[in-house]
């Protein structure tokens, strides 16, 4: 097999001697490109971002911001990487001579002070500044609707030049304010025809290499295809299994975590599928969530309404599904949704595959019914969807936060009667759980705010909430029952309107 390799900033260099968990941020400082920071080493600072080409969804290659601290080193193999330091162009001696137009606009603008984040924000401000969809559009006139200008009066937080600034939502300044920074993001053109990183993506992303790399007692293995990977981990039960590790990356970080096998299946094309039948959606456990979500394009509203509310870009950029349900966490954001939407898994071993209702997936804690060995291989959403749905995360923070409650509803109501509920819960009990005795509560009665008002009552008892840093039991009950509250509103609203 070909020894681990990876190109940073148009240089192919070896993986090797650096141990199997060790991160890109680790790899890239240690080799002198220190512009990638390590703030919080969990993935919510972005100080470590940087860009890798993958498969694009509108071109060959779209250039993907990441965060390098969660990233093992040997999950790039093959890979292409770009820094902050191999933004500028070289004069003929290597140095950096002609600054990036993104890192033009931050320092004319002044967005960067201690400069600790910049590179972080120039990285991720690339990416949406590299993003093949983004146009320009004219942008309200400065004063003409209160506004300065710079940004879409509706509040949807894009620029003129269609920077979208949900491409920052996981990068955190702490001195210089984000107005400067958003008057950069704003601010940028369009790449220039000769631009290299922009003609890069006309041409095939690096195709997945199967890897295995070992040093001393432990061992990164990326199979080829999904049949190795049911062999491989029916022979290795005890390994880790990774696809963005955006989980496992913390506890290797935090928790000095260690494993003696990390199965990696991120790549495997059987895990990236996404097509529609007649009667269903299936979508591959090892797609990111940003590359459903622009490949569905709001195809799945509860799905679209979901997207922008988990954790942040560059947490979606490498986050997958399979991922999200595979830790088992009560407090996934997608689960509740998944579930509101009836979902099921389908789970692949050495001997075959299997469908399981999400509903019937969970049993405990972190616990669930896929056995050793065991893959989660797609999610299939059933069609036709309810025409009512809603995603409610009740949080501290607007974006990139972890929710104390999460409520996702799906209804069918014809002629003002609830003939069908669907009502996914997370944070209220040790699983994401359905809403039973809500949506039996609802379900055959008018759709009246006598109705509403009733099934919220019930709503508040369902779960078994506790009380804790996040939030009192009695406080995450009232946000179940207020969330029924607020859809019957909003679906009323519309009607009104």
């Amino acid at each position: 097999m070909v020894a681990a390799r990876i190109t940073v900033n148009g240089k192919e260099t070896p993986i090797s001697p650096a141990a199997p968990h060790t991160t890109v941020l680790d790899f890239l400082r240690e080799r002198g490109l220190t512009g990638t920071k390590e703030g919080c080493a969990e993935g919510e600072c972005g100080a470590c971002s940087v860009l890798v080409a993958r498969p694009g969804v509108h071109k060959p290659t779209d250039w993907v911001a990441v965060n390098a601290c969660l990233v093992p080193v040997a999950a790039l193999d093959g890979q292409e990487v770009v820094t902050s330091e191999g933004l500028a162009t070289a004069d003929a001696s290597g140095t950096p001579a002609v600054l990036h137009p993104v890192q033009e606009e931050m320092a004319v603008r002044g967005g960067s002070q201690c400069g600790y984040c910049t590179p972080g924000f120039i990285c991720s401000m690339a990416s949406e500044y590299y993003r093949p969809d983004r146009c320009a559009h004219a942008g309200p006139a400065a004063g003409s609707d209160g506004s300065d200008g710079s940004g879409d009066s509706d509040g949807s937080e894009h620029g003129p030049n269609g920077f979208d600034l949900h491409a920052l939502s996981g990068n955190l300044c702490r001195c210089t304010g984000y107005r400067p920074i958003r008057d950069a993001a704003f601010a940028v053109g369009m790449p220039a025809e000769d631009d290299p990183l922009a003609r890069r993506r006309e041409q095939s992303a690096p195709q997945p290499v199967a890897t295995r790399y070992a040093r001393e007692d432990s061992a990164f293995l990326r199979p080829g295809t999904l049949a190795d990977a049911v062999r491989l981990l029916r022979e290795r039960p005890e390994a880790v299994v990774v696809a963005g590790s955006t989980d496992w990356g913390v506890e290797v970080n935090i928790r000095s975590r260690r494993a003696g096998c990390v199965v990696a299946v991120d790549r495997l094309p059987e895990l990236r599928t996404l097509h529609t039948g007649p009667d269903h959606i299936e979508i591959g456990a090892a797609q990111t969530l940003t590359e459903i979500e622009r490949r569905l394009d709001g195809s799945v509203p509860l799905l679209a309404e979901l997207f922008p509310q988990f954790a942040s870009r560059l947490i979606r950029n490498s986050a997958t599904l399979g991922g999200n349900l595979g830790t088992g966490s009560p407090i996934g954001d997608s689960p509740p949704v998944l579930l509101a939407l009836e979902a099921t898994l389908v789970l692949a071993d050495a001997d075959g595959e299997r469908e399981v209702p999400l509903s019937d997936y969970f049993t405990g804690y972190r616990q669930s019914v896929r056995r050793p060995g065991e893959l989660i291989r797609a999610v299939r959403v059933p069609l036709p969807l309810s025409p009512v749905t809603a995603f409610h995360k009740i949080a501290k923070r607007r974006f990139d936060d972890i929710s104390s409650v999460a409520v996702a509803f799906a209804l069918d109501i014809e002629d003002g009667t609830v003939r069908k509920a669907r009502i996914g819960l997370g944070g209220v009990a040790a699983t994401p759980v359905r809403a039973l005795a809500t949506e039996a509560a609802l379900e055959g009665r008018p759709w009246t705010a006598r109705t509403a008002e009733a099934a919220a009552r019930v709503l508040r008892t369902e779960g078994t909430p506790m009380d804790d840093h996040r939030a009192s039991a009695g406080y995450r009950s009232a946000m179940l029952g207020q969330s029924l509250l607020k859809l019957y509103a909003r679906t009323t609203e519309a009607v009104s309107s």
